[in-house]
């Protein structure tokens, strides 16, 4: 007996409309489709209204679109990881219910030439790496900071910054946005918030301040005001699985896909490679979580033991210690294996450590000055390498309120769906070095090497709306991924291939040799057979006396990646932040060189290819 199946009803489009349609929508993100959806929603409302003629017809625009802007809040923000847009997102869903006009935009789709009319207007804003913008911010950060930005008398604002305090340019975009529209004329409604890891405890009381403001500046909307009806455009697939509740997926596999000489008398055996690269394989099965390729994984996992071991021991405490904090009431061994930030530190932590082991030096680290200095301490000091260097005394409760909560980690998407089925694969770099005569290796990468088929691994997605490959499947693409880079280049050829797309795929790959670090070789090779890969450019740097790098095999064909670009390719960059840096560097050149153009004008053809969507980076 076959259960009765619904009935759908037919798309009342065209096929060229429907067409259309996908290709008006391609690529915006939740709140662009949100907007869209009510514009949709109000143009129908208004169509089906009984009206006495079409003259009586009212105009149906978003409300935001349609208010004026002195009584209209609007929110912008620029976002990496997803976080300032979950932030922007609350206080919007807030104001809202506040009964306040607002309109919520990303970076890059704001109108820079509506920013001199602006009355309210309310920035959230993530600082990246050392001291960049968010990629879909780039173009709103150069034209407030540059000679175009207008002056802005009449615009009350407010900026909340998101940052990690372990960079020592912590919230530095925020911070210069502020300072900037400041410099502009405009009034700073309330102090700049700065929020790190732990982002609700700044985010929470700065939101209710930045509320209480606009309350007071605006009037919530009357009864007669048109206001179109926002409905979702893919109902039914709000996110049950988050960061915050992550979905237990089964490890399938977990391989090693490095460190074997394939060449030399070690045959088949793992070598000395310094590399502990895994390609990992988890199942969604049950889940309902769907991910584009371009998307990441969010890893929730638990501290190492001997890690927890080490900081007990330097404090010299029992991890058996009940601590309350937060509503929690835990023993400080599962406070620091499973709440708590050990290998990332944070400027204010430092700051009381110093006061606590009355270190002078380390003190002295923290002052504006020292930034360079200080950075290069968050990047070679875990926790315990601090607490052993400069002795103190910290009790458990302490402790744990100084430690900033454990941030997931995310990891690249390295499939496509179309090809796995209900399935995420990884590619994990697991960090192991000796330092301060003491063996280090990472939390996250770690855990998920030290797992076994069946174990359990909690996991969300973290769409990546700016990394995407082409709507139009004819537009070739350029892919650049040394190292674990190279991970959502595989899903990004897997979904092409499965699609049908027309356009050509380019992969830049580099690793430091070819024997140990070849990721994915004999897939790549099937690609280029197959045809689901067009060309392949190869840079190890260590099996030459010269070293070469992705960059440089990237000027070496820097005519035909001009012309790639200009004939309406789509690039893309991910892997470290140095080497995003010197990849910009070098395709910079090949812009001067092989475009004729100088500098600034170089510089301006990348920013205007990141701004349209087609230059994405994904640097950590």
């Amino acid at each position: 007996m076959s259960a009765t199946q619904p009935v759908l009803a037919p798309i009342p489009l065209a096929e060229e409309r429907r067409a259309l349609l996908a290709q008006a929508v391609a690529g915006l993100d939740g709140a662009s489709l949100w907007w869209v959806s009510g514009y949709a929603a109000g143009l129908a409302q208004a169509q089906l209204a009984p009206v006495a003629s079409p003259a009586a017809l009212p105009k149906a625009p978003s409300p935001a679109a349609s208010t004026p802007t002195a009584q209209r809040l609007t929110i912008v923000y620029g976002s990496q990881t997803g976080n300032a847009r979950r932030a922007a997102e609350a206080l919007a869903q807030q104001a809202e219910a506040a009964g306040l006009s607002v309109r919520l935009l990303r970076a890059d789709t704001y109108p820079q030439r509506e920013l001199a009319s602006e009355r309210l207007l309310y920035i959230v804003i993530s600082t990246q790496g050392e001291g960049d913008p968010p990629d879909d911010s780039i173009g709103l950060v150069e034209f407030i900071a540059g000679k175009r930005a207008p002056k802005l008398p009449e615009l009350k604002y407010a900026v909340l910054g998101l940052g990690d305090s372990s960079y020592a340019d912590f919230c530095g975009i925020s911070q210069r946005l502020d300072a900037r529209l400041a410099e502009l004329g405009a009034t700073r409604l309330i102090p700049a918030g700065a929020a790190d890891l732990d982002i609700d405890t700044v985010a929470t009381p700065w939101r209710e301040q930045a509320l209480t403001q606009a309350r007071e500046l605006l009037k919530a909307p009357t009864a007669t005001t048109v206001l179109a009806t926002v409905t979702p455009l893919r109902p039914g697939q709000a996110a049950v699985w988050s960061h915050e509740h992550p979905f237990p997926a089964e490890l399938l596999l977990n391989q090693r896909i490095s460190g074997r000489d394939f060449k030399g008398p070690r045959f088949g055996q793992h070598g000395t490679a310094d590399k502990d690269v895994r390609h990992i394989e988890l199942s969604l099965d049950g889940s309902g979580l769907h991910y584009e390729p371009g998307d990441a994984l969010g890893v929730r996992h638990r501290n190492p033991g001997a890690l927890v071991e080490g900081v007990l021991e330097a404090l010299r405490l029992d991890g058996e210690t009940v601590v309350s904090e937060g509503g929690d009431t835990l023993p400080l061994r599962e406070w620091l294996a499973a709440r708590r930030e050990l290998t990332r530190l944070s400027r204010p932590f430092l700051a009381t450590h110093a006061a606590h082991a009355q270190a002078d030096d380390l003190n002295a680290l923290l002052a504006p000055a020292q930034n360079a200095t200080l950075a290069q301490l968050f990047n070679t000091h875990q926790l315990v390498d601090v607490l052993r260097r400069w002795p103190a005394g910290w009790s458990a409760q302490e402790l744990v309120a100084a430690l900033r909560p454990l941030a997931p980690r995310l990891y690249s998407i390295a499939s496509s769906r179309k090809r796995v089925g209900e399935e995420a694969h990884l590619t994990v770099d697991v960090l192991g070095y000796d330092a301060f005569g003491h063996a280090h290796g990472g939390a996250a990468s770690g855990f998920l090497a030290a797992r076994e088929e069946g174990d359990q691994v909690p996991v969300y997605i973290e769409a990546n709306e700016r990394f995407r490959v082409p709507a139009d499947g004819n537009r070739d693409i350029l892919m650049i991924g040394p190292g674990t880079g190279v991970a959502p280049f595989r899903g990004f050829v897997q979904e092409r291939a499965e699609t049908g797309a027309r356009g050509r795929n380019w992969l830049f790959f580099g690793a430091q040799h070819f024997n140990h670090g070849f990721f994915y070789q004999s897939e790549w090779q099937d690609a280029l057979r197959s045809g689901e890969l067009h060309r392949l450019d190869l840079a190890f740097s260590r099996d030459q006396a010269r070293k070469i790098y992705v960059q440089d095999r990237l000027r070496e064909r820097g005519r035909d990646v001009y012309d790639w670009l200009q004939n309406g390719a789509h690039l893309y960059v991910c892997g470290a932040i140095a080497m995003g840096k010197d990849v910009h560097a070098a395709l910079q050149a090949i812009v001067v060189e092989h475009g004729g153009l100088d500098e600034d004008a170089a510089r301006d053809y990348l920013t205007t290819l990141q701004t349209d969507g087609r230059y994405g980076r994904d640097v950590y």
